[in-house]
């Protein structure tokens, strides 16, 4: 069992890397057993194709990441706050797993069925509990009367939009990864400003 589990992490390791290095559609079954120090015939055993280990390396990212995502979403901390530790969460997130936007836009360019198959992938969106919280707020004229949707789709926009051009942003700006990494960082306090700058009431 303990084999078992160490040759599955080698495949996973060496496919996440690949698919760093290369981009998911640029990697093959080959190279992936390869890098993972196996035969092909074994990673078609765990996986039978490179699909099927693509949505296993971004379930168990998402999984693994969106816990403390939702918890914020879901908890009882004022409108302001949450937005300010969400988007600081998030960023970090992508930070640390720079694969997780690719991945996102891999998937949504693949197939919108295999989307709503994959419940994991609700895990990074609005919950029901802050979509309710928008609309209260709202109405209590505490923030200014917004579209739930609109308002998260911008708040995601802002928070993975970076990530996804970060190759641009970089070579326009001249950027090490010290500088994109310091961009990055001033982004986690002016990020939540904007967004929480767009709920005040107008006067």
């Amino acid at each position: 069992m303990a084999k078992s589990r160490n040759t599955e992490q080698k495949i996973f390791d060496a496919a996440t890397e690949l698919f760093l290095e290369k981009g998911v559609d640029r990697t093959s079954v080959r190279e992936i057993a390869s890098r993972a120090g196996i035969n092909l015939a074994l990673m078609n055993y765990y996986f039978r194709s490179k699909e099927n280990l693509f949505y296993a390396i971004f379930t168990r990212l998402v999984q693994k990441n969106s816990e403390e995502l939702i918890r914020i979403l879901d908890s009882d901390l004022p409108l302001n706050d949450k937005v300010r530790q969400y988007v600081g969460v998030y960023i970090d997130m992508l930070s640390d797993n720079p694969l997780l936007v690719s991945f996102v836009m891999a998937i949504l360019h693949r197939s919108r069925e295999r989307i709503t198959e994959m419940k994991v992938i609700s895990s990074l969106y609005a919950t029901e509990q802050f979509t309710k919280q928008l609309l209260d707020e709202g109405k209590k004229g505490n923030i200014r009367r917004t579209d739930p949707t609109q308002f998260f789709v911008d708040m995601l926009s802002l928070i993975a939009f970076p990530f996804a051009i970060r190759a641009l942003v970089m070579d326009k700006n001249n950027f090490s990864e010290a500088d994109f990494q310091e961009f990055i960082r001033i982004r986690k306090k002016h990020v939540p400003e904007m967004l929480i700058d767009s709920l005040r009431p107008r006067s």
